[in-house]
């Protein structure tokens, strides 16, 4: 059971979300919050596999809920998956690298909306190759930095890392890498582990900030 835990000061948003994901058989609604404080407190009770938190709400807004969160050791089982009226803006990237596993937009479709729940719950993140690219150029753009980190990482780790970086599944990878399924996702998690990434989405942003991928023009979409 997916046990989801939702973020929001508007009552008729949670509503609307809490009704699609209580029609599923393997998806909870734990509990409701209207603002960030509240957010991070029924976070820390209820240990919930996903948090829906939306960006901006009293209180505290949802990049800093989701820096609590991601910070706290007791949370490390919870994704959070920010909600957005905008699509990709600012908040988006400090959401990322406050620790969010993606984010979705508010007018998404009801099935990609579930889809998009059960994909954070298995520790995925939430972001397409194209999102990913605009992402990355329009606001990575500070010099390289965790130089120190990347030698920690094997060639293979490394060979990982910049698939993920550009998009693909563990099975993608696999495929490219040719190996099995098991064996590159041992290779990401190895990678999240030596470079502090607490997600798929914190490795994306990690390899792009420490140049081990760089935006190129040819893939802007």
């Amino acid at each position: 059971m997916i046990r989801v835990l939702l973020v929001d000061d508007q009552p008729l948003i949670r509503s609307g979300f809490r009704a699609l994901l209580e029609a599923e058989d393997d998806i909870e609604v734990v509990a409701e919050a209207a603002t960030g404080v509240e957010g991070v407190s029924l976070a820390r009770e209820h240990l919930p596999d996903i948090a829906l938190v939306d960006v901006q709400m009293p209180e505290m807004d949802g990049i800093e809920a989701t820096r609590r969160i991601a910070a706290d050791p007791a949370l490390s089982g919870t994704h959070v998956v920010i909600l957005t009226n905008y699509g990709l803006d600012e908040h988006v990237f400090h959401a990322l690298k406050a620790g969010a596993a993606g984010f979705l937009v508010k007018d998404v479709l009801p099935e990609d909306f579930l889809h998009a729940v059960r994909v954070a719950a298995r520790g995925d993140a939430l972001l397409a190759p194209s999102i990913t690219r605009r992402l990355i150029d329009r606001y990575v753009t500070q010099p390289p930095v965790r130089q120190r980190n990347l030698a920690h990482l094997t060639t293979r780790e490394r060979e990982a890392v910049v698939l993920v970086a550009r998009g693909l599944s563990n099975d993608e990878i696999a495929a490219s890498m040719v190996i099995s399924p098991l064996t590159a996702k041992t290779h990401v998690n190895r990678a999240m582990a030596k470079l502090h990434a607490r997600d798929r989405a914190q490795l994306v942003v990690v390899a792009y900030e420490s140049g081990l991928v760089v935006p190129q023009t040819s893939e802007r979409g």
